[in-house]
């Protein structure tokens, strides 16, 4: 089945100028025109689109996917491991982002519970004060993390807040 810009960015969800702009750095290739200069998509260029948008949010830069086009549209032969690599370095790139960003929502979950109870108690004094052993079990790693810092922050004689 063919598709126009437009019905191929709808399908995708994106803006069409998007794919317009993805065609003009060179990143559409493969993509035929009808007979008066019209893109026209196929089911195989979705495929290829899809795998454009992962390369995106995974952080490559419009360059550096477009030297991923550049190295499949030289074939198998020559590029196969190449292309191989890239997709293991964007992996543990994404993995690494993962692990970070849970860390950021373990910290965000942790300053939730800890100013609701601050607002229950009217106070942060309490919340503040409480032990390791009195703080919600799911916190406590968050927790240990911010007293570490803390404490290095206090021994340098710096002050600190969160």
């Amino acid at each position: 089945m063919l598709y126009t810009v437009g019905e191929m960015a709808k399908i995708l969800g994106i803006p069409a100028s998007t794919l317009r702009y993805y065609d003009k750095e060179g990143l559409l290739p493969f993509v035929e025109r009808s007979s008066s200069g019209i893109r026209m998509f196929t089911d195989k260029d979705y495929e290829w689109l899809k795998v454009i948008e992962c390369l995106k949010q995974s952080g490559l830069s419009i360059k550096e996917i477009k030297g991923f086009i550049d190295l499949a549209m030289q074939g198998d032969e020559s590029s196969l491991a190449k292309r191989l690599m890239l997709f293991q370095t964007r992996r543990d790139a994404v993995k690494k982002q993962i692990e970070e960003m849970l860390e950021t929502l373990e910290l965000l979950e942790f300053k939730c519970w800890y100013y609701e109870q601050a607002i229950q108690d009217g106070t942060e004094e309490k919340v503040r004060s409480l032990s390791l052993d009195e703080i919600p079990e799911r916190y406590r790693n968050i927790q240990k993390k911010m007293k570490v810092y803390t404490e290095i922050k206090t021994q340098k004689g710096e002050e600190y807040t969160f």
